[in-house]
């Protein structure tokens, strides 16, 4: 169901026929971030793994005349330390000629309303480092910076010798050799 707001913007559940939208809108986050050539996902990537039997993330998407010009992008998270389970948002994205005009905050204000009738408990995300107007928003509409974390990834050959057998030993016999 779409909820609309006094400019004119409805906030509704992402479906299968938005897949060329979110698309574009990571494109956008991409652009805007100077990512654009690590961008390797398809508009049938989006297709296939958000809207199949088993999704893989789910996603709001704010309108405007009929045009999708916002995006919140997540999925299922949960906090080993709290027992809980919660979102975490993979992408937001806001149409840079909107950007201003409240839409980001309505998307994040939607989810964590979504989640918390759901019984999730927090909404987590991670910011570009040199986006301090991404991190001046978070922190404007009451969300916190934890000092206390790293983000770490494996990608590519970082990824494929992390899962390969390469280095991999037998866990049994080296705890009780010496």
């Amino acid at each position: 169901m779409a909820v609309a707001d006094p400019l004119g913007i409805a906030i509704r559940p992402a479906v299968a026929s938005d897949a060329e939208a979110i698309h574009a809108a990571l494109l956008g986050i991409a652009e805007a971030t100077g990512g654009t050539g690590r961008v390797r996902s398809t508009v049938e990537d989006i297709r296939r793994h958000g809207f199949g039997p088993a999704p893989a993330f789910e996603a709001l998407v704010a309108e405007a005349d009929g045009a999708v010009v916002g995006l919140c992008l997540f999925f299922r998270s949960f906090s080993t330390w709290s027992g809980k389970p919660g979102a975490y948002v993979q992408d937001l994205h806001v149409a840079p000629a909107l950007r201003g005009r409240g839409i980001g905050e309505a998307l994040l204000r939607r989810l964590a309303a979504t989640i918390r009738d759901r019984g999730w408990a927090y909404v987590r995300l991670s910011v570009d480092a040199e986006n301090g107007s991404a991190r001046a928003f978070y922190e404007r509409i009451g969300m916190n910076w934890s000092r206390q974390e790293r983000i770490f990834t494996a990608t590519g050959a970082a990824f494929e010798a992390l899962s390969g057998d390469g280095g991999r030993e037998d866990v049994s016999s080296a705890a009780g050799s010496d």
